[in-house]
């Protein structure tokens, strides 16, 4: 039995997934700690995991479901000041905490490297989408765009310099702090490269396939399916809606905030499409703190998608990660309305070549025309519909947690 510290930094659709590898590993007879932003607590506290709490390095607001400026919160979190101090909270709640091994989220990766070297133990990546170099296409991050190989490579490279350059002091900072001599990242870049450092990621290969050209030790291995919180129920006014009538259409934006005038005009614009479209609707509010009432459209809270989607006719969402996936499992259709950062266009592109997206739409430029065009073809074209169930029996077969107790058993 191994001690193992899943690391777990970001939003809901970062953290659920390593509860997914959490609990399979406690399963498996293994100790799992699972340590995450103080913001997540209501997420982690009916997984059965134990957790450690910390704060998350904005200098403004530690949460950041609730913001005034959501992109100058998010730019805080990113800066080398945001990562430095998210780092140095999660050296804190790590401080006298043994471990056998580490898996680190991206985000734990600046603090979380120095800290398995400090203590010469193994560590395991664990990633969400696809950001190593490769002639496949440019880091996800930066978005559906894809050029030559050469330039797709270039474009790794060039992102991979980036990091290295703009996260170089917090890096030193925390090898300091641990009593680490001075290397520069992109020596210690080098190091794992040549050492073959293990990265697993979460999701699976029919959707986004392993490039051909990656280095041994990176791995794509199928979702992480987060499992539904002990005891849950689902509400009764839910139930009772869902038994009232058709498959509603499901609209979220999962954890992306937006300031007061955006989240009026998106909530209008949502509830206008659905009428429209003459379709019913569950709105999820989200970070977002969406809100549209009708007869035939309530708004939610938080619901497992695991259980959601099995009742729905088909979902409208910003292509986080996990709500694409979950998607993709229940093998109902999409709308995409990605966000323009981040990996959420990467993903919008693969439900478009999977055949089971009925359209990508700008939230920008986004009409209640727009947005009724597409749900309408969402649920009407049967093309979409054959194809999202036939990529649903695939991703049934798959079991991408259980190759993660895999590696952590190879390196214990």
């Amino acid at each position: 039995m191994a001690k193992v510290v899943v690391t777990a930094i970001g939003s809901r659709g970062d953290v659920a997934p390593m509860i997914a590898i959490g609990s399979r590993l406690q399963e498996a007879g293994h100790e799992v700690v699972l340590t995450a932003l103080t913001v997540s607590y209501d997420l982690i506290a009916d997984s059965g995991l134990r957790y450690l709490p910390h704060e998350v390095g904005t200098g403004e607001n530690a949460d950041l479901s609730e913001v005034r400026d959501p992109v100058k919160q998010v730019m805080q979190f990113l800066s080398p000041k945001g990562m430095q101090t998210t780092g140095e909270a999660l050296l804190k709640a790590l401080a006298d905490e043994p471990a056998d091994i580490l898996l680190l989220s991206p985000f734990a990766e600046l603090a979380g490297h120095p800290l398995a070297e400090a203590r010469g133990i193994p560590s395991i990546g664990v990633r969400l989408q696809p950001m190593s170099i490769t002639a496949a296409y440019p880091p996800s991050l930066l978005g559906a765009w894809s050029a030559s190989p050469a330039l797709n490579r270039t474009a790794g490279r060039l992102a991979a310099t980036t990091v290295d350059r703009v996260y170089g002091k917090p890096v030193a900072a925390f090898r300091r702090q641990l009593g680490l001599p001075k290397v520069s990242t992109k020596a210690l870049r080098r190091r794992r490269t040549e050492a073959e450092w293990p990265i697993l990621h979460g999701y699976s290969p029919l959707v986004a396939p392993r490039p051909a050209d990656w280095r041994p030790g990176l791995d794509v291995v199928g979702y992480w399916w987060p499992p539904q919180p002990l005891g849950w129920e689902p509400p009764e006014h839910l139930v009772r809606f869902l038994a009232a009538g058709p498959p509603p259409v499901y609209v979220g934006f999962g954890s992306l905030p937006m300031v007061q005038a955006e989240r009026e005009r998106v909530s209008g614009v949502i509830a206008e499409a659905l009428r429209k479209a003459k379709v019913r609707g569950l709105v999820q509010a989200g970070w977002a703190s969406l809100s549209v009432t009708a007869d035939d459209v309530i708004t939610i809270g938080e619901v497992p998608h695991d259980w959601l989607f099995d009742h729905v006719g088909a979902v409208v969402h910003s292509c986080g990660a996990g709500t694409a996936g979950a998607g993709l499992r229940a093998g109902v259709p999409a709308v995409g309305i990605p966000n323009a950062g981040g990996d959420q266009r990467f993903w919008a592109r693969r439900l478009h070549e999977l055949g089971v997206s009925a359209g990508t739409l700008s939230r920008s430029k986004m009409t209640a025309d727009s947005l009724a065009a597409a749900i309408t073809t969402a649920l009407t074209d049967p093309g979409l519909r054959a194809n999202a169930k036939a990529v649903a029996a695939k991703l049934a077969d798959e079991d991408g947690a259980a190759a993660v107790v895999t590696a952590v058993e190879r390196l214990t």
